[in-house]
């Protein structure tokens, strides 16, 4: 009997589910980093997955990705009230490999500034802005499911290195409508 290829529908429906699983994925960073998730970061990234978070902080192997989240750095930030707010992601599928390119703020409360009561909200001093920076998820799909191979962030400082791992995410490069 000959093997069975997929129909133009199952290739679709896969894409489909490729990019809700990714999409997943990447919405579980934030909740991760800001609980110190180190058995969820461990097996979210590859054996040999990598992090560079940029000014020569950096871990390769997944469990020196997830040790990041138990320093005690890290640690007192969490307890300190650290938000991890992400931005919806670009995500571009290549048959098992896929880019994700996205945008993370840092929020922290603000202790310093004056109280605020919002209508059937409470009253609180606020969150400031600590960072925005740019996201470069480089991804692998496994037996068990989507993993990340490397993730590159860049401080959007008005730096080179972000706004060029920003371009990535767009479809024509400013080289090839010429």
């Amino acid at each position: 009997m000959p093997e069975r290829t997929e129909s133009a529908l199952e290739s679709r429906l896969r894409m489909v589910e490729d990019r809700l699983a990714i999409y997943n994925l990447i919405a579980s960073h934030p909740p991760s980093a800001d609980t110190g998730a180190d058995y969820y970061t461990r097996a979210i990234y590859l054996e040999d997955g990598a992090i560079d978070l940029g000014g020569g902080k950096a871990a390769n192997g997944n469990e020196a990705v997830a040790a990041i989240s138990r320093t005690a750095e890290h640690q007192a930030a969490i307890a300190g009230g650290l938000a991890h707010f992400a931005g919806l992601p670009h995500v571009t599928i290549d048959g098992d490999q896929a880019v994700v390119v996205s945008y993370l703020q840092i929020l922290t409360p603000h202790p310093t500034a004056e109280p605020v009561a919002v209508p059937g909200h409470g009253t609180s001093r606020g969150y400031r802005v600590h960072r925005v920076g740019a996201n470069r998820w480089e991804l692998e799909r496994t037996a068990q499911g989507w993993k990340i191979k490397r993730r590159t962030l860049r401080a959007l400082d008005g730096s080179e290195p972000a706004r060029e791992l920003l371009r990535t995410a767009l479809p024509v490069r400013p080289s090839d409508a010429g």
